[in-house]
């Protein structure tokens, strides 16, 4: 049988794209399209890459919902039309287009996780086809635009590790520019550093999952999207909660030697990310991106750093254990009853490394994240992201600390870049 037959029979997967893929097929990228007036510049961006050894295939999924504005239709309908003539002229043999549209989705159903997993499923299907279980299948945005080595360097990742489940890719926002307001290029700086900020704390507290977790910038082995369920339907956050499958697999590795450059822009779109957090930033509803307090963090490593001691702990000792960590972790283990969780990694575990697996497989992203709300209730209050960014370079030791926040961020960027500071 197939390597992802089951998967698309639990799907009840029907393809949209009557073609069938040729047997070289190795990438195939999949963008959601909801109301893009631009897409035809990321397709130009794609194009203009260097080529890879395989053929690429983009699934572009052109989606609407049954509330969509008649408007809103329309641009899709235009989006279609350029999407078409675009192919007449720079379509080849080994770099291909498809469309598929999607309209008239329940407001249940409608956003980005459903529309990416109907273009992913799609990706999972091709490959499936051709019967390359190793097939890429990366995820992108309608208002990306991405370096020329993009291609190449996602195929090199998979080439020179061929044990790579999946990985995430680097990305800088703009910074400046003319096609939006400075008010705009201040805000995306404000918010990519928060982004920064946090899964840098979160490596420097020493969470083994912490990475980059953006919808247009991942990419994973069809075999491995199969097995671990598939995309989600969410309308918000859908990359995230994907990559939280996908992560404690093991085997996810990073490509910081290309760049996605995601748009900017202001959004309402989606309930939470990058658009809603400009708006309010350029409107004034907010003055700056707040985010957690870095003691918190470090509240957290004093019980990661120690986990260690908890293979093969006895009950009592394991009531002194709890008791010796900062008073807001204990408080929050209990909420989260971590006897069960340390009973249940030793009870499933043969060694050390297996025990440390099964921990963090309890006291994953999810749990993280819910920690730090649990904290910043009655112990800590959140701050502007511009001064825990500081605070954080400053426990690293770091110098010549600049106080503009696009300098700022340069210096995160650096440090994501080279992952030797």
């Amino acid at each position: 049988m197939s390597f992802a037959a089951n998967y698309l029979l639990k799907q009840s997967f029907k393809s949209l794209i009557p073609e069938n893929p040729t047997n070289d097929i190795g990438i195939i990228v999949v963008i959601p399209c909801y109301n893009e007036p631009d897409v035809i510049t990321t397709l130009n961006s794609l194009k203009n890459c260097n080529s890879p050894k395989c053929s690429v295939e983009i699934i572009i999924v052109i989606n609407s919902s049954e509330i969509s504005s008649n408007k809103e239709i329309e641009q899709n309908k235009k989006t279609l039309q350029e999407i078409n003539k675009w192919k007449l002229i720079n379509q080849t043999d080994k770099f291909k287009i498809y469309s598929i549209v999607k309209e008239n989705i329940s407001k249940k159903l409608a956003g980005a996780g459903y529309a990416r997993k109907i273009g992913m499923d799609e990706a999972a299907n091709r490959f499936n086809i051709i019967n390359n279980p190793n097939g890429i299948i990366v995820s992108l945005d309608a208002d990306c635009i991405c370096e020329r080595n993009y291609f190449f360097e996602i195929e090199k990742l998979y080439i020179e590790n061929p044990n790579a489940n999946a990985c995430a890719i680097y990305y800088e926002h703009p910074l400046k520019g003319k096609e939006f307001s400075p008010a705009v290029y201040d805000a995306i700086a404000q918010y990519e550093l928060y982004l920064r900020y946090y899964n840098r704390a979160l490596r420097t507290i020493g969470f083994p999952y912490a990475y980059q977790t953006i919808g247009s910038c991942f990419s994973v082995k069809a075999n491995v999207y199969c097995k671990q369920g598939g995309m989600n339907k969410k309308n918000a956050g859908e990359d995230f909660y994907f990559l939280q499958k996908i992560i404690p697999l093991g085997n996810f590795y990073e490509i910081n030697t290309t760049t996605v450059i995601p748009s900017p822009r202001p959004s309402s779109r989606v309930p939470f990310g990058t658009g809603p957090v400009i708006n309010k930033l350029i409107n004034g509803e907010i003055k700056n991106v707040m985010t957690y307090s870095l003691q918190a963090f470090y509240d957290l490593k004093n019980l990661f750093e120690n986990i260690d001691k908890l293979f093969r702990i006895e009950k009592d000792k394991l009531v002194e254990f709890s008791s010796s960590l900062p008073q807001i972790i204990s408080e929050y283990c209990k909420e989260i009853d971590f006897t069960n969780i340390v009973e249940d990694a030793n009870n499933n575990s043969g060694s050390l490394i297996n025990f440390r697996k099964r921990f963090y497989n309890h006291f994953n992203a999810f749990r993280v994240l819910k920690f730090l709300n649990f904290s910043h209730t009655d112990y800590y209050k959140q701050k502007p992201v511009c001064s825990v960014a500081v605070e954080l370079l400053e426990k690293l030791n770091y110098t010549d600390i600049p106080e503009d926040i696009r300098e700022l961020l340069l210096v995160f960027r650096k440090i994501d870049r080279i992952e030797n500071f």
